[in-house]
């Protein structure tokens, strides 16, 4: 196997300065993100514990999640179609 120098790579003050205004970017976002859970946390315990709006365990992770369960019909028609007893 053949061995090469190493390359030199030069760090320049134009890629600092990205890399720092992407950092407090991210830092930002994150922080905004932890502040927005906190919030919302914060929503979710206080109704709880008021206890105005008080709903299940199951309820609050389906309005989280954003799932909306549709109620299943009921009755003979639904389950024989058509037909008539």
């Amino acid at each position: 196997m053949l061995r090469r120098k190493p390359t030199r790579l030069e760090l320049k003050l134009d890629d600092i300065e990205e890399f720092e205004s992407i950092r407090k970017d991210l830092e930002s976002r994150k922080k905004q993100r932890e502040d927005a859970e906190v919030a919302a946390a914060g929503d979710e315990a206080a109704a709880i514990a008021l206890g105005t709006d008080h709903k299940s365990r199951e309820q609050i992770i389906n309005d989280r999640i954003g799932y909306k369960p549709q109620p299943k019909a009921g009755g003979r028609a639904a389950h024989f179609g058509t037909f008539e007893f």
